[in-house]
């Protein structure tokens, strides 16, 4: 495992904030990892999420979704020693990964590739990667597009909490229904909220558009 990060506690925080862990799939951040196996011709993609003891997997190509294994063995955790992107191209000759069940084992990794999901505070909680079962380096078109969707992942996982919060804050107002100006006011702040967020896809899937092609 890497050195812990002296911020791990406002990290761990950051990421239970987000509620995705143990969750169920999700459509539209599965679109990214179909997305990223697409882009990059590897057979495995994640959104791996990592919390003080274990990776998990909320989104998965390749392996099952809300799949775990223990945090020392998670590849994605050495992600957050990057500030773009992780790369191992044969893990099997790599000292570090050399005895690691995932290498040894199934899936038997070979080549990893992991683009950090970092919130806009600093806190890392996962990655959107990559694996392959043989070795390989991924170009130099392929490592920018997985970097550009872990920053998609992102957003739409701030978005996702912007409108969840909304929503909350909604439900309050109307449970004490002691001003309807501003219950007005928060459901317009949630309706717009909606539409940031399809305004936000409809860009995304512009600007990825070409590079897929």
């Amino acid at each position: 495992m890497p050195p812990t990060d002296p911020s791990e506690i406002r990290r761990l925080d950051r990421l239970r904030a987000l509620g995705l862990l143990d969750t169920e799939g999700e459509a539209l951040l599965d679109h990214f990892t179909e997305l990223a196996a697409r882009a990059t011709g590897l057979p495995i993609a994640l959104i791996s999420l990592i919390d003080e003891r274990r990776q998990w997997f909320k989104s998965a190509i390749g392996l099952p979704q809300g799949m775990e294994t223990l945090r020392e063995f998670a590849f994605c955790d050495h992600a957050s020693q990057c500030a773009d992107l992780f790369e191992v191209e044969d893990a099997r000759q790599d000292p570090r990964f050399a005895n690691n069940p995932l290498v040894t084992g199934e899936p038997y990794i070979a080549h990893y590739a992991g683009a950090p999901l970092v919130m806009p505070g600093g806190e890392f909680i996962g990655t959107l990667c990559v694996i392959g079962q043989q070795p390989g380096r991924l170009p130099p078109e392929g490592r920018d597009l997985l970097s550009t969707l872990a920053r998609g992942v992102v957003s739409v996982l701030l978005l996702r909490e912007s409108e969840r919060n909304l929503a909350a804050r909604a439900r309050a107002e109307s449970a004490l229904a002691d001003s309807e100006a501003r219950y007005r006011a928060l459901a317009e702040q949630l309706a717009c909220a909606n539409r940031r967020k399809d305004e936000f896809l409809a860009m995304l899937a512009h600007e990825l558009r070409n590079p897929l092609a």
